[in-house]
């Protein structure tokens, strides 16, 4: 169970910054509030500090809060049909997680595990939901965010609805490419077979399947897990239709 005062195999510590750190991003909702979340002196703000592997979200667990990731990357994921994992998104700095709960459900619809060695802000729900009722220019702003992670959820669910199982195997390797990259030509989040399959909604199969097609028309490349995409403008074109740009 995920709580404010206690995390199974996390390390805390509470810092009373009034200022985020993480980056300079204008469109961060902590980033814009930071004095409010993070400035009061009297506030403990707690750190959490997650090994890689490790799961500091359970699914079906009380809704407690919500976590700011400050450093690492994060698989968001939630059980399906015959226990089947899906993998709603994969988070990274300064992305927020847990928030789909907050003020609407007991308890958490989504799981979250590190990926990496990861830091997160942790906020309770009694901290932000005091800020909210006092702080009119951060509930606009928490209001808006919530509308645009609604619109870009609506739109992602009517554009993979209508794909074939390649593209949405070519949508995922998009997806991982805009979000975190190339390392040394390779796309910098090294997944499994299995882990593009729970993004894409197939199977572990039809994946390495399509892989092996992609390969044969040198599209990507493959070294165990590692990914390269030689021409990314050569796979945009194939889903070019179906609003590839469109994340969650």
């Amino acid at each position: 169970m995920v709580t404010h005062s206690s995390f199974n195999n996390t390390s805390q510590n509470n810092s009373n910054k009034g200022v985020c750190d993480v980056c300079n991003n204008e469109h961060c909702l902590v980033h814009n509030h930071s004095q409010t979340l993070l400035g009061d002196e009297t506030t403990q703000n707690t750190i959490i500090k997650c090994k890689k592997g490790q799961q500091f979200i359970i699914e079906g667990a009380p809704v407690n809060g919500l976590f700011f990731i400050k450093q690492g990357t994060v698989k968001v994921f939630r059980t399906g049909i015959n226990g089947r994992e899906q993998i709603v998104r994969f988070a990274k700095d300064c992305e927020i997680i847990g928030h789909r709960g907050f003020g609407t459900q007991e308890y958490y619809s989504i799981g979250a595990i590190a990926l990496q060695d990861s830091e997160l802000y942790y906020f309770s729900k009694e901290y932000l939901q005091k800020i909210l009722f006092e702080n009119p220019a951060f509930s606009y702003d928490m209001m808006l965010f919530y509308a645009n992670e609604l619109n870009r959820s609506e739109s992602k669910v009517k554009s993979i609805s209508q794909m074939t199982v390649r593209e949405r195997v070519i949508d995922t390797l998009l997806y991982i490419h805009r979000k975190f990259g190339n390392l040394r030509g390779f796309l910098n989040l090294p997944l499994s077979r299995k882990e593009y399959a729970d993004y894409a909604g197939t199977t572990e199969e039809q994946v390495i399947r399509v892989f092996s097609a992609l390969k044969k028309e040198e599209l990507i490349t493959a070294k165990g897990k590692k990914i390269a995409i030689p021409d990314v403008q050569l796979l945009k074109n194939e889903i070019s239709e179906h609003n590839y740009f469109l994340d969650l």
